[in-house]
């Protein structure tokens, strides 16, 4: 390889000289014997016969420092850019379309017209002194909460979804009523029955049972398990209201 590379060298010399077309004259006629020195000597050869020589060609490296610090500077200055053009863009914008208001005050109307679009409207705490459980009455109702019908008589419960805006003991009135019946009088709604409604009141707030979801794809090594326990309302019927209701009277014999 040594000579190999020292060939390669004095070919190079050989024709840099030719196209400036002098040639200079070697100290020795004889020829030259490179078999036995070594690399070091080859070196050493080559400059004192051909004296200092200007190489044609340059070896660029990657690697160089002083361009990596030049890009990285560049580099910083783009980023510093496209974050100021970033935080114009966002400044231009509104809050209200990028960032939802997760901590929204409700004013008295919009609870007022969200719980009547539901299905029902909160008339305040229950107090010591109301009477509001009766005795039970022959009469059952068709109600509707939010996107879940149910039929209700006096003193029965029912679990819905979790009602916003109204805490345990609040009194309700169920207004989206679209049916009412009796032993001797059946009103059905087209849609709803009007002048009529059923008064609950909220016995708690409570979880369901736990649901397991479970997914799994064949052959891909994909298995996901989860839980989900959905939030409900505990509702206890106190009075139907917009039927009549006949009570027999027992006659003595």
């Amino acid at each position: 390889m040594a000579h190999r590379r020292c060939l390669h060298v004095l070919s190079r010399h050989a024709a840099a000289l030719l196209s400036l077309k002098t040639l200079p004259t070697l100290p020795f006629s004889t020829p030259i014997s490179l078999k036995g020195l070594t690399p070091f000597q080859h070196r050493s050869l080559i400059s004192s016969t051909l004296g200092p020589t200007n190489w044609s060609h340059y070896r660029h490296f990657s690697s160089n420092k002083n361009d990596d610090e030049g890009e990285d500077v560049d580099e910083d200055e783009d980023e510093d850019e496209d974050e100021e053009t970033a935080d114009e863009s966002y400044e231009g914008e509104e809050i209200g379309d990028t960032v939802p208001d997760l901590g929204r005050e409700y004013t008295l109307e919009e609870k007022e017209a969200e719980a009547a679009e539901i299905g029902y409207k909160v008339l305040g705490p229950l107090r010591k002194s109301d009477r509001v459980f009766k005795k039970y009455e022959p009469a059952f109702a068709v109600v509707q909460i939010g996107s879940h019908q149910f039929k209700v008589s006096n003193g029965d419960s029912i679990f819905t979804e979790r009602l916003k805006f109204c805490e345990v003991n609040d009194k309700l009135i169920l207004n989206k009523v679209l049916l009412l019946g009796s032993q001797h009088q059946t009103i059905i709604g087209r849609p709803m029955v009007p002048d009529a409604a059923v008064h609950a009141v909220v016995e708690e707030h409570a979880l369901d049972a736990k649901v397991i979801i479970f997914k799994k794809k064949r052959r891909k090594n994909y298995r996901r398990t989860k839980g989900h326990r959905q939030e409900l309302t505990k509702l206890r019927i106190v009075d139907i209201q917009g039927i009549e209701k006949r009570v027999e009277v027992a006659t003595a014999a």
